[in-house]
Protein backbone atom coordinates (compact mmCIF):
# COMPACT_ATOMS: atom_id res chain seq x y z
CA UNK A 1 0.00 0.00 0.00
CA UNK A 2 1.43 3.30 -0.94
CA UNK A 3 1.05 6.23 1.27
CA UNK A 4 0.31 9.66 0.10
CA UNK A 5 2.92 12.68 -0.11
CA UNK A 6 1.14 14.44 3.23
CA UNK A 7 1.53 11.54 5.53
CA UNK A 8 5.95 11.82 4.61
CA UNK A 9 5.13 15.57 5.25
CA UNK A 10 3.25 15.34 8.22
CA UNK A 11 5.57 12.33 9.60
CA UNK A 12 9.00 14.33 9.17
CA UNK A 13 7.20 17.50 10.97
CA UNK A 14 6.40 15.54 13.50
CA UNK A 15 9.90 13.82 14.03
CA UNK A 16 11.43 17.28 13.44
CA UNK A 17 9.11 19.10 16.12
CA UNK A 18 9.74 16.43 18.69
CA UNK A 19 13.87 17.11 18.32
CA UNK A 20 12.73 20.53 18.38
CA UNK A 21 11.39 20.50 21.89
CA UNK A 22 13.70 17.76 22.60
CA UNK A 23 17.16 19.64 22.48
CA UNK A 24 15.80 23.31 21.94
CA UNK A 25 13.31 23.23 25.25
CA UNK A 26 14.39 20.21 27.39
CA UNK A 27 17.90 19.85 27.05
CA UNK A 28 19.29 22.76 26.06
CA UNK A 29 21.97 22.96 28.71
CA UNK A 30 24.29 19.95 29.34
CA UNK A 31 23.28 17.74 32.13
CA UNK A 32 23.29 14.36 33.12
CA UNK A 33 20.15 12.39 32.63
CA UNK A 34 18.92 10.49 35.28
CA UNK A 35 17.06 7.39 35.98
CA UNK A 36 13.60 8.99 35.81
CA UNK A 37 13.83 11.58 33.19
CA UNK A 38 15.29 7.96 30.61
CA UNK A 39 12.51 6.29 31.93
CA UNK A 40 9.62 8.78 31.07
CA UNK A 41 11.22 9.46 27.73
CA UNK A 42 11.66 5.66 26.97
CA UNK A 43 7.86 5.19 28.01
CA UNK A 44 6.79 8.74 25.45
CA UNK A 45 8.76 6.99 22.51
CA UNK A 46 7.00 3.76 23.55
CA UNK A 47 3.75 5.28 23.69
CA UNK A 48 4.15 7.33 20.48
CA UNK A 49 5.05 4.49 18.28
CA UNK A 50 2.01 2.30 19.84
CA UNK A 51 -0.17 5.29 18.90
CA UNK A 52 1.38 5.67 15.59
CA UNK A 53 0.39 1.83 15.31
CA UNK A 54 -3.06 2.41 15.53
CA UNK A 55 -3.07 4.83 13.46
CA UNK A 56 -1.79 2.71 10.57
CA UNK A 57 -4.39 -0.21 11.37
CA UNK A 58 -6.93 2.34 11.43
CA UNK A 59 -6.39 3.79 8.35
CA UNK A 60 -4.61 1.21 6.64
CA UNK A 61 -5.57 -2.57 7.03
CA UNK A 62 -4.42 -5.36 9.51
CA UNK A 63 -1.68 -6.72 7.39
CA UNK A 64 0.45 -3.80 7.16
CA UNK A 65 -0.08 -2.71 11.13
CA UNK A 66 1.41 -5.79 12.07
CA UNK A 67 4.12 -5.26 8.73
CA UNK A 68 4.87 -1.70 11.16
CA UNK A 69 4.74 -3.53 14.72
CA UNK A 70 6.67 -6.58 13.76
CA UNK A 71 9.52 -4.18 12.05
CA UNK A 72 9.17 -2.25 15.11
CA UNK A 73 9.98 -4.47 17.59
CA UNK A 74 13.01 -6.48 15.51
CA UNK A 75 14.45 -2.17 14.42
CA UNK A 76 13.92 -1.87 18.84
CA UNK A 77 15.63 -4.87 19.61
CA UNK A 78 18.59 -4.28 17.36
CA UNK A 79 19.11 -0.76 18.68
CA UNK A 80 19.37 -2.79 22.09
CA UNK A 81 22.90 -4.43 20.26
CA UNK A 82 23.27 -0.52 19.57
CA UNK A 83 23.33 0.09 23.10
CA UNK A 84 26.39 -2.24 24.11
CA UNK A 85 28.50 -0.63 21.83
CA UNK A 86 27.73 2.60 23.10
CA UNK A 87 28.32 1.46 26.21
CA UNK A 88 31.93 0.57 25.03
CA UNK A 89 32.51 3.57 23.64
CA UNK A 90 31.81 5.86 26.24
CA UNK A 91 33.55 3.50 28.25
CA UNK A 92 36.65 3.73 26.55
CA UNK A 93 36.41 6.97 25.61
CA UNK A 94 35.67 8.09 29.08
CA UNK A 95 32.99 10.65 27.95
CA UNK A 96 31.64 12.27 31.40
CA UNK A 97 27.52 11.69 31.40
CA UNK A 98 26.48 14.71 30.72
CA UNK A 99 27.63 14.84 27.16
CA UNK A 100 26.56 11.54 26.23
CA UNK A 101 23.38 12.94 25.32
CA UNK A 102 24.82 15.21 23.32
CA UNK A 103 26.62 12.91 21.50
CA UNK A 104 23.37 10.88 20.94
CA UNK A 105 21.35 13.49 20.03
CA UNK A 106 23.70 14.40 17.18
CA UNK A 107 24.25 10.79 16.63
CA UNK A 108 20.50 9.64 15.82
CA UNK A 109 20.04 13.03 13.73
CA UNK A 110 23.22 11.55 11.45
CA UNK A 111 21.35 7.87 11.88
CA UNK A 112 18.07 9.51 10.28
CA UNK A 113 19.65 11.04 7.14
CA UNK A 114 21.69 8.13 6.89
CA UNK A 115 18.81 5.56 7.25
CA UNK A 116 17.00 7.95 4.97
CA UNK A 117 19.38 7.40 2.14
CA UNK A 118 19.32 3.73 2.43
CA UNK A 119 15.83 2.67 2.95
CA UNK A 120 15.27 5.14 -0.40
CA UNK A 121 17.87 3.15 -2.33
CA UNK A 122 16.74 -0.32 -0.72
CA UNK A 123 13.40 0.16 -1.67
CA UNK A 124 14.15 1.45 -4.92
CA UNK A 125 16.67 -1.79 -5.85
CA UNK A 126 13.85 -4.17 -4.64
CA UNK A 127 10.76 -2.32 -6.90
CA UNK A 128 13.51 -2.93 -9.99
CA UNK A 129 15.03 -6.06 -8.99
CA UNK A 130 12.85 -8.48 -6.56
CA UNK A 131 15.65 -11.09 -6.37
CA UNK A 132 17.67 -8.77 -4.50
CA UNK A 133 15.47 -9.86 -1.53
CA UNK A 134 17.09 -13.11 -1.57
CA UNK A 135 20.71 -11.33 -1.57
CA UNK A 136 19.33 -9.45 1.34
CA UNK A 137 18.30 -13.20 3.50
CA UNK A 138 21.15 -15.19 2.42
CA UNK A 139 23.78 -12.00 4.08
CA UNK A 140 20.89 -11.83 7.21
CA UNK A 141 21.67 -15.54 7.78
CA UNK A 142 25.83 -14.50 6.93
CA UNK A 143 25.48 -11.83 9.42
CA UNK A 144 23.62 -13.95 11.97
CA UNK A 145 26.17 -16.65 12.27
CA UNK A 146 28.66 -13.93 12.32
CA UNK A 147 27.39 -12.18 15.21
CA UNK A 148 27.68 -15.43 17.18
CA UNK A 149 31.14 -15.46 16.70
CA UNK A 150 32.02 -11.50 17.16
CA UNK A 151 33.20 -10.57 20.21
CA UNK A 152 32.71 -6.79 20.83
CA UNK A 153 33.88 -6.64 24.36
CA UNK A 154 38.02 -6.13 23.56
CA UNK A 155 37.07 -4.15 19.74
CA UNK A 156 39.27 -1.03 19.83
CA UNK A 157 36.47 1.71 18.49
CA UNK A 158 39.51 3.64 17.00
CA UNK A 159 40.22 0.88 14.58
CA UNK A 160 37.43 0.99 12.40
CA UNK A 161 38.90 1.69 8.68
CA UNK A 162 36.67 4.64 8.18
CA UNK A 163 37.08 6.34 12.02
CA UNK A 164 41.24 6.28 11.29
CA UNK A 165 39.99 8.32 7.83
CA UNK A 166 37.50 10.94 9.63
CA UNK A 167 40.64 11.42 11.87
CA UNK A 168 43.27 11.96 8.82
CA UNK A 169 40.82 14.38 7.69
CA UNK A 170 39.90 16.27 10.50
CA UNK A 171 43.03 16.99 13.55
CA UNK A 172 41.42 15.74 16.77
CA UNK A 173 42.26 17.37 19.96
CA UNK A 174 42.58 14.32 22.64
CA UNK A 175 40.96 16.01 25.17
CA UNK A 176 37.23 17.35 26.06
CA UNK A 177 36.77 21.17 25.84
CA UNK A 178 33.05 21.14 27.58
CA UNK A 179 30.29 19.88 25.04
CA UNK A 180 32.47 21.55 22.17
CA UNK A 181 32.64 19.49 19.41
CA UNK A 182 35.31 22.03 17.90
CA UNK A 183 38.11 24.09 19.12
CA UNK A 184 40.69 26.51 18.14
CA UNK A 185 44.95 25.06 18.69
CA UNK A 186 47.62 27.00 17.70
CA UNK A 187 45.37 29.30 15.93
CA UNK A 188 43.90 26.82 13.59
CA UNK A 189 40.33 24.75 14.01
CA UNK A 190 40.61 21.29 15.49
CA UNK A 191 38.08 18.62 16.94
CA UNK A 192 37.34 17.70 20.37
CA UNK A 193 37.81 14.30 21.26
CA UNK A 194 33.81 14.79 21.94
CA UNK A 195 33.86 15.27 18.10
CA UNK A 196 36.09 11.62 17.90
CA UNK A 197 32.96 10.44 19.78
CA UNK A 198 30.27 11.10 17.65
CA UNK A 199 32.12 10.19 14.25
CA UNK A 200 32.84 6.68 15.76
CA UNK A 201 28.97 6.42 16.83
CA UNK A 202 27.96 7.30 13.87
CA UNK A 203 29.92 5.00 11.99
CA UNK A 204 29.10 1.94 14.45
CA UNK A 205 25.09 3.45 13.33
CA UNK A 206 26.31 2.65 10.09
CA UNK A 207 27.62 -0.71 10.45
CA UNK A 208 24.34 -1.61 12.39
CA UNK A 209 22.17 0.39 9.64
CA UNK A 210 23.92 -2.08 6.66
CA UNK A 211 22.44 -5.44 9.24
CA UNK A 212 19.35 -3.67 10.08
CA UNK A 213 17.76 -2.66 6.70
CA UNK A 214 17.78 -5.50 5.02
CA UNK A 215 16.21 -7.26 8.39
CA UNK A 216 13.05 -4.86 8.31
CA UNK A 217 13.15 -5.35 4.11
CA UNK A 218 12.50 -9.41 5.24
CA UNK A 219 9.30 -7.84 6.75
CA UNK A 220 7.63 -5.54 4.40
CA UNK A 221 8.77 -3.73 1.08
CA UNK A 222 6.72 -0.57 2.12
CA UNK A 223 9.20 2.03 2.12
CA UNK A 224 6.70 4.66 4.59
CA UNK A 225 6.55 1.50 7.15
CA UNK A 226 9.99 0.73 6.74
CA UNK A 227 11.11 4.32 7.62
CA UNK A 228 8.54 4.91 10.32
CA UNK A 229 9.59 2.00 12.28
CA UNK A 230 13.30 2.29 11.94
CA UNK A 231 12.73 6.49 12.95
CA UNK A 232 10.29 5.45 16.16
CA UNK A 233 13.05 2.55 16.98
CA UNK A 234 16.29 5.37 16.60
CA UNK A 235 14.35 7.92 18.10
CA UNK A 236 13.91 5.77 21.34
CA UNK A 237 17.68 4.65 21.51
CA UNK A 238 18.75 7.04 23.34
CA UNK A 239 16.16 7.10 26.25
CA UNK A 240 16.56 3.65 26.35
CA UNK A 241 20.70 3.76 26.37
CA UNK A 242 20.32 6.33 29.70
CA UNK A 243 17.11 3.48 31.07
CA UNK A 244 19.80 0.23 30.28
CA UNK A 245 23.27 1.71 30.60
CA UNK A 246 23.86 0.46 34.03
CA UNK A 247 22.54 -3.04 33.13
CA UNK A 248 22.56 -3.63 29.13
CA UNK A 249 26.04 -5.44 29.76
CA UNK A 250 23.82 -8.11 32.06
CA UNK A 251 21.92 -9.15 28.91
CA UNK A 252 24.42 -11.35 27.74
CA UNK A 253 22.46 -13.95 26.11
CA UNK A 254 20.44 -11.05 24.45
CA UNK A 255 23.35 -10.99 21.34
CA UNK A 256 22.49 -14.85 20.84
CA UNK A 257 18.83 -14.04 20.83
CA UNK A 258 19.30 -11.07 18.38
CA UNK A 259 21.41 -13.44 16.17
CA UNK A 260 18.67 -15.80 15.80
CA UNK A 261 16.54 -13.19 14.79
CA UNK A 262 18.52 -12.13 12.12
CA UNK A 263 19.01 -15.77 10.46
CA UNK A 264 14.93 -16.33 10.89
CA UNK A 265 14.27 -12.92 8.75
CA UNK A 266 16.74 -14.52 6.81
CA UNK A 267 15.26 -17.89 6.07
CA UNK A 268 11.73 -16.05 6.14
CA UNK A 269 12.94 -14.22 2.90
CA UNK A 270 14.17 -17.38 1.17
CA UNK A 271 11.28 -19.39 1.75
CA UNK A 272 8.56 -17.07 2.08
CA UNK A 273 7.15 -17.36 -1.61
CA UNK A 274 7.82 -21.71 -1.50
CA UNK A 275 5.81 -21.60 2.18
CA UNK A 276 2.86 -19.69 0.78
CA UNK A 277 2.28 -21.35 -3.13
CA UNK A 278 3.42 -24.90 -1.13
CA UNK A 279 1.36 -24.67 2.12
CA UNK A 280 -0.91 -21.93 1.03
CA UNK A 281 -0.29 -19.73 4.15
CA UNK A 282 -1.39 -15.91 3.97
CA UNK A 283 1.06 -13.29 4.10
CA UNK A 284 -0.39 -12.17 6.97
CA UNK A 285 -0.28 -15.36 8.94
CA UNK A 286 3.53 -15.38 7.90
CA UNK A 287 4.03 -11.76 9.47
CA UNK A 288 1.95 -12.94 13.05
CA UNK A 289 4.36 -15.83 13.34
CA UNK A 290 7.62 -13.59 12.85
CA UNK A 291 6.04 -11.29 15.22
CA UNK A 292 5.41 -14.34 17.64
CA UNK A 293 8.95 -15.80 16.93
CA UNK A 294 10.68 -12.38 17.71
CA UNK A 295 8.62 -11.82 21.07
CA UNK A 296 9.67 -15.61 22.20
CA UNK A 297 13.33 -15.79 21.10
CA UNK A 298 14.25 -12.35 22.61
CA UNK A 299 12.09 -13.05 26.04
CA UNK A 300 13.87 -16.18 25.99
CA UNK A 301 17.11 -14.28 25.36
CA UNK A 302 16.71 -11.86 28.78
CA UNK A 303 15.51 -14.35 31.02
CA UNK A 304 17.45 -16.82 30.43
CA UNK A 305 20.35 -13.45 31.06
CA UNK A 306 18.44 -13.05 34.13
CA UNK A 307 18.74 -16.65 35.46
CA UNK A 308 22.54 -17.42 34.49
CA UNK A 309 24.13 -13.81 35.57
CA UNK A 310 27.45 -12.53 34.08
CA UNK A 311 30.40 -12.60 36.53
CA UNK A 312 30.78 -9.19 37.99
CA UNK A 313 34.25 -8.79 36.72
CA UNK A 314 33.64 -9.38 33.33
CA UNK A 315 31.21 -6.25 33.69
CA UNK A 316 31.56 -3.50 31.61
CA UNK A 317 32.42 -0.48 33.55
CA UNK A 318 30.51 2.62 32.38
CA UNK A 319 29.97 6.25 34.12
CA UNK A 320 26.82 6.97 35.67
CA UNK A 321 25.58 9.99 37.12
CA UNK A 322 26.08 10.94 40.90
CA UNK A 323 22.90 9.94 42.25
CA UNK A 324 21.59 7.59 39.19
CA UNK A 325 18.82 5.77 41.16
CA UNK A 326 18.54 2.81 38.74
CA UNK A 327 16.57 0.33 40.62
CA UNK A 328 19.02 -2.32 38.70
CA UNK A 329 22.28 -0.53 40.63
CA UNK A 330 24.58 -3.22 42.72
CA UNK A 331 27.46 -1.23 43.00
CA UNK A 332 29.43 -4.06 41.23
CA UNK A 333 31.90 -2.58 38.51
CA UNK A 334 29.94 0.82 38.78
CA UNK A 335 31.59 4.12 37.86
CA UNK A 336 30.56 7.45 39.18
CA UNK A 337 31.79 10.53 38.39
CA UNK A 338 34.81 12.52 40.25
CA UNK A 339 35.68 16.32 40.38
CA UNK A 340 37.20 15.86 36.77
CA UNK A 341 34.11 14.55 35.08
CA UNK A 342 36.06 11.27 34.41
CA UNK A 343 35.30 7.33 35.83
CA UNK A 344 36.63 6.53 38.94
CA UNK A 345 35.40 2.80 40.81
CA UNK A 346 32.64 3.31 43.80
Amino acid sequence: MDFPIWAWVGFGVFILLMLALDLGVLNRKAHAVTYREAATWSAVWVSLALVFAALVFWKTDRLTGYEFLTGYVIELSLSVDNLFVFLLIFSYFKVPAKYQHRVLFWGVMGALVMRMTMIAIGATLVERFHWILYIFGAFLIYTGFRMLRQDEAHANPEDNPLVRFASRLIPITRRYEGEKFFTVENGRKTGTLLLLVLIIVEVSDLVFAVDSIPAIFGITTNPFIVYTSNVFAILGLRSLYFLLAGVVEKFHYLKIGLAIVLMFVGVKMLAEGYVQKAFGVGKETIILVSLGFVFVVLAASVVLSLLRPVPPEKQIEVELPPGFDSPFDDDQGRLGANEQGFPEKR
